[in-house]
């Protein structure tokens, strides 16, 4: 019976993690199973259960824990959607100034305004995608 209320006790703390995003509980769910577990195995009396919750989610919280939210926040972000296009490279096919123009780049062709009022980029030159704005990509030579 104790083991049941163990995993029932790790499967709630399991469920407030993914409300609360910190890791603390998801350490006190694996203590929990630890004491479920043996719990099943053993069947020791229950203050012996609620030591092996304690070591393990003590070891959890001071050991895992560190290292687990180091990695959650020190990965590198990918840039995905409009971001992963500033910086490429683009073929301008019709003259882009700063009111408009167009574009060619990634297969597509995008509506097109120059970065700096008063630059000219002709049929054929080579620019930099600095920003997209909306549908419109902001380019400068460069």
């Amino acid at each position: 019976m104790g083991a049941l209320l163990w995993l029932v006790a790790g499967l709630i703390l399991i469920g407030a993690e993914t409300l609360s995003g910190d890791l603390i509980l998801l350490m006190l769910a694996g203590g929990a199973l630890s004491a479920a577990g043996a719990s099943a195995v053993l069947d020791p009396p229950l203050w012996v259960d609620g030591v092996v919750f304690a070591v393990v989610s003590l070891l959890l919280l001071f050991a895992v824990r560190p290292v687990a939210r180091r990695h959650m926040f020190t990965r590198p972000r990918l840039a995905t959607n409009t971001e992963a296009l500033v910086g490429r490279q683009a073929l301008v096919i019709t003259p882009v100034d700063e009111r408009g123009g167009q574009v060619k780049f990634g297969g597509e062709v995008w509506s097109a305004r120059a970065a700096t009022p008063g630059d000219h980029f002709a049929e054929g030159e080579s620019v930099t995608v600095l920003e997209i704005d909306g549908p419109t990509a902001v380019v400068w030579k460069g």
